[in-house]
């Protein structure tokens, strides 16, 4: 089995995504990237494939989905 985690959001508003659906909100892209890192480290030691996706980061956003300044 392949799972799929991909981080979305704007600031303050970010979730990971995957089969289950949108997971909760995180502050920043570095939580929620955190947390698909904990998620995928699960489904690899159940045997799985992972993928991780994460955005670009857009003008204006820092490095990690906070606020740049």
């Amino acid at each position: 089995m392949h799972e799929i985690y991909r981080i979305v959001g704007q600031e303050g508003a970010w979730h990971v995504v995957q089969e289950a659906g949108l997971g909760m909100a995180y502050t920043t892209k570095e939580a929620a990237f955190e947390a698909a890192v904990s998620a995928a480290t699960n489904a690899i030691e159940a045997g799985h494939d992972v993928t991780i996706r994460v955005p670009t980061t857009r003008t204006g956003e820092s490095q990690v989905g906070g606020q740049s300044d």
